[in-house]
């Protein structure tokens, strides 16, 4: 059974920084890409970062330069490293996995249930 598990939300003042975690069992990450998406209340969801199968990651314009993402194949485990956190970083993150061949539009095959990033003003 593919679980994904993130974990690291947290409520936290602006300007805070924050490291969420997504840990994958049942399912190797090696060949495929990983992302982290976000959804605030009323919003749509939204890309944040991919971490693609051949190494490269890429992220939305909203968070470049604030945000960095790794992953660890051996450890199946991703991570998001988010700094100069803003209010409207509020949301729930979470991480799905897959071969994202279109990016941010997927496919992904698995997703977890998320964590929630609060920052207060």
């Amino acid at each position: 059974q593919v679980q994904l598990v993130e974990s690291g939300g947290a409520v936290v003042q602006t300007g805070g920084s924050l490291t969420l975690s997504c840990v994958v069992s049942g399912f190797s990450i090696e060949h495929y890409g990983v992302a982290w998406f976000r959804q605030a209340p009323g919003k749509e969801r939204e890309g944040v970062s991919l971490s693609r199968r051949g190494g490269s990651t890429s992220y939305n314009d909203f968070v470049k330069g604030r945000f960095t993402m790794s992953r660890y194949n051996a450890k199946s485990t991703v991570y998001l490293q988010m700094n100069a956190l803003k209010p409207e970083d509020t949301a729930v993150y979470s991480c799905a996995v897959g071969e994202a061949r279109y990016g941010f539009w997927g496919p992904y095959d698995f997703w977890g249930q998320g964590t929630q990033v609060t920052v207060s003003s």
